[in-house]
């Protein structure tokens, strides 16, 4: 009966063990120097070669040809049988998992105590799983991994070396540490050619690359998959077909679909093709897993950088759809598939997570960036030196925008504040009790062809808060007004609108009786002010007198605070019905 793969073509050499070069060159040389350590632990995920190197080092120390340059033969009677994992005397594997308690430590620290079976030839003690010891046996093998007897080393392999270093710190420094690296999809498919060459195998390269993303950086895990795959058929040949029929993968076609169907929004037909991957009897896991590489992938190609390890028709098909969705779109739904699945595995009721994740991303909204807005506000309908920002229809704005700074989040529609009409003319007199929505102002004349231009709206926002504090020392209850009012708009005739933040009645009488005290400065910095109209804020009524500031209070001072900083931003507020987040 033949080896497996995993087995057949275990590295013999520590050139020939894939990608870890920066720990099989270290201890080459210190075997080639004579500076082999007491103890060495070796750390990395599963099938990325730890234990394989551990039998070369032991290989290496004894060679019965002398290692030459640190290199084993991998050809005498010695490295044959420390290849094969078959018993030596002086070589020992240990499986922590099994013999993980105290006295598996102590009967371990009594056999360290015998000499080597020759005078040129050392004891190596491998220990895989190392994380299984309990706290108490590393306490009994503290003292002999200090001091060690001569031409003793232990060699423990990991997969999770942060529970040795909380069990038993102190083994932590008695030991040289060496990280293992995940084996990359390239590096396993040029591996696995090269196997399947010296096999005489035929393969075809997109198998390859499935089996390499299938294996996760594992390179033992790859082999056996490939054994898997050569299975099945008469031919033994490594198609695509037979490397997802054999593994249980989804067609990249069906990822490719589902694509579409978010892209154009078809949320009624997720469903259906749920339904047909349901028929084909997909494991779900390996659905949303597959899923979420290919919105990395399409992720990575409108983003202009290196593409995962793909197929190449995978890799057409995502070009092709590179203008479809937007970078934020893929990065809100890589978000969603990182919410679901942690309670994803443990679910009873996996289709229906899949088909509700996926009518979400259908029926998601797209995002637009917050400057885009702004430019458009102020291009074409933000407020200015024109007037006021005009209405637009709700169904033509965005719902979801993503802020370069602040998180924003919109809220039931809100009417923008506008300037109330004026009255209609009635020949009857007014009641005395009746108070009027807002201060009516009479008809300015026509200005002057040589008169100075009305400021812009920004320009007064820029200079409001000097406003405020050249009155604080004349007109201290002004400037307390002014500071909760900004400038709303300037039209052509050179009028200032302001508004109050939130209704006061208070503040709003001290903004009447004191429109001469503002239009003085700004007469003086803008030569085109003319008047100051002072808007109400829906909801005053009576006189109130100033109130403690309330949390909704202290948010919607936030919020003007954003308002006068920058009008244009104020616009923005106004037409999305914005609010802010903490």
């Amino acid at each position: 009966m033949s080896l497996a793969l995993a087995r057949k073509y275990r590295p013999k050499t520590f050139s020939d063990v894939a990608v870890q070069s920066h720990v099989s060159a270290t201890l080459q040389g210190a075997i080639a120097r004579g500076r082999v350590a007491q103890g060495y632990l070796l750390c990395g995920p599963r099938g990325v070669g730890k234990t394989t190197l551990a039998r070369v080092l032991a290989m290496a120390l004894n060679c019965e040809r002398g290692a030459p340059g640190g290199e084993p033969c991998g050809e005498c009677a010695s490295c044959e049988r420390i290849w094969r994992g078959e018993t030596s005397l002086d070589v020992v594997e240990i499986d922590a998992a099994s013999n993980r308690g105290v006295d598996d430590a102590r009967e371990l620290r009594e056999r360290a105590m015998y000499a080597p079976s020759g005078d040129d030839r050392y004891k190596v003690y491998i220990v895989d799983e190392a994380h299984m010891l309990t706290r108490e046996a590393w306490n009994a093998l503290l003292k002999i991994l200090e001091e060690p007897p001569p031409r003793v080393v232990f060699v423990f392999a990991t997969t999770e070396p942060q529970k040795i270093a909380q069990a038993a710190a102190p083994v932590m420094s008695r030991l040289q540490r060496f990280d293992f690296r995940r084996i990359g999809a390239a590096d396993i498919r040029a591996r696995l050619a090269t196997v399947l060459d010296a096999e005489g195998v035929g393969y075809e390269t997109d198998a390859l690359a499935m089996i390499g993303r299938a294996a996760d950086g594992s390179m033992r895990d790859a082999l056996s998959l490939t054994d898997q795959v050569l299975s099945m058929g008469a031919d033994g040949r490594v198609t695509t077909d037979r490397v997802r029929d054999a593994l249980g993968l989804v067609a990249e076609d069906e990822y490719l679909a589902v694509l579409d169907l978010i892209a154009e929004r078809r949320a009624g037909d997720v469903f259906a093709a749920v339904g047909r991957l349901a028929d084909a009897g997909i494991d779900y896991g390996l659905f949303l897993t597959g899923f979420a590489d290919m919105l990395r992938a399409q992720l990575a190609v409108v983003l202009g950088g290196a593409t995962p390890e793909l197929t190449d028709r995978a890799r057409e098909a995502l070009e092709s759809r590179r203008d479809r969705l937007s970078a934020a779109d893929l990065l809100r739904m890589l978000a969603a598939v990182t919410e679901l699945e942690p309670r994803f595995r443990k679910s009873g009721q996996q289709q229906l997570l899949i088909e509700t994740l996926l009518v979400r991303l259908a029926l998601m909204d797209r995002t637009v960036a917050l400057e885009e807005v702004l430019k458009g506000l102020a291009g074409g309908g933000g407020r200015g030196a024109g007037g006021d920002l005009p209405q637009s229809p709700r169904s033509a704005l965005p719902r979801d925008v993503t802020p370069p700074t602040r998180a924003v989040q919109t809220e039931p529609a809100r009417r923008p504040e506008s300037a109330p009409a004026a009255p209609p003319p009635s020949s009857a007199p007014p009641a005395q009790h009746a108070q009027p929505s807002a201060p009516r102002v009479p008809p300015a004349a026509p200005r002057s062809p040589g008169a100075a231009a009305p400021p812009d709206l920004n320009q007064l926002v820029a200079r409001w808060d000097e406003l405020v504090e050249k009155l604080a020392s004349e007109r201290p209850t002004l400037a307390t007004a002014l500071r909760h009012a900004s400038p709303v708009a300037v039209n052509a005739q050179g009028d200032v609108s302001i508004q109050l933040d939130e209704p006061n009645d208070f503040y709003e009488q001290a903004l009447e009786n004191g429109r001469a005290d503002i239009l003085g400065p700004l007469r003086a910095w803008f030569g085109g002010v003319q008047r100051l109209v002072v808007r109400r804020r829906e909801g005053s009524s009576g006189a109130a007198a100033p109130r403690r500031l309330t949390n909704e209070e202290v948010r919607l001072e936030q919020l003007a605070a954003l308002r006068r900083k920058d009008a244009v931003l104020g616009a923005a507020i106004d037409a999305l019905d914005l609010d802010v987040v903490e």
